[in-house]
């Protein structure tokens, strides 16, 4: 079956796919109540930039060897937010007692810490990432996060990296 959708446009569908995650996470964080913890604004910049990376291929639509340089950047960028993904379902996963008590918030860390020891700080985590407040099919709003990165990947794949001629 050939469906014969363009690479620019499987492009764009990996933008659009990724501005509709960020539009979700801001109506999640804005109508819904739902306060975002440090490991959800990594989720965040993760999806952003990826999105931007599939929008610069669909403007640039460049040729082969270009193509799969960008598939490998977004593959990178899904790769690290799945590992930020995995980490805050493993924490959200700890029994009570394991959990991390609850720490300042990321612009606190951002400002009073040398930029490593706030990342090394939130990679920890803390009580606020254990909360489960959102689920849909019994899984928490990270564990679809991480579902689609791999949706966004597969999208990169094949735009980027199977039909490029």
């Amino acid at each position: 079956m050939n469906l014969n959708i363009s690479n620019r446009s499987l492009n764009y569908l990996g933008f659009v796919a990724s501005f509709v995650l960020i539009l979700y996470a801001l109506y999640a964080q804005y109508i819904l109540n739902l306060e975002a913890c440090p490991l959800c604004i990594f989720q965040r910049v993760a999806v952003i930039i990826a999105g931007l990376l599939f929008l610069l291929c669909a403007i640039h639509f460049p040729k082969k060897n270009i193509a799969r340089l960008y598939h490998l950047m977004i593959v990178l960028t899904c790769f690290l937010g799945m590992g930020i993904s995995a980490r805050h379902v493993y924490i959200q996963n700890l029994p009570p007692d394991m959990i991390p008590s609850c720490g300042p918030g990321l612009n606190y860390l951002l400002d009073a810490f040398p930029l490593f020891e706030a990342l090394r700080m939130v990679f920890t985590g803390s009580g606020e990432c254990a909360d489960i407040n959102w689920s849909f099919v019994g899984l928490s709003m990270p564990s679809w996060v991480f579902i689609c990165f791999l949706f966004l990947m597969s999208i990169s794949y094949l735009a980027n990296w199977v039909s490029r001629k």
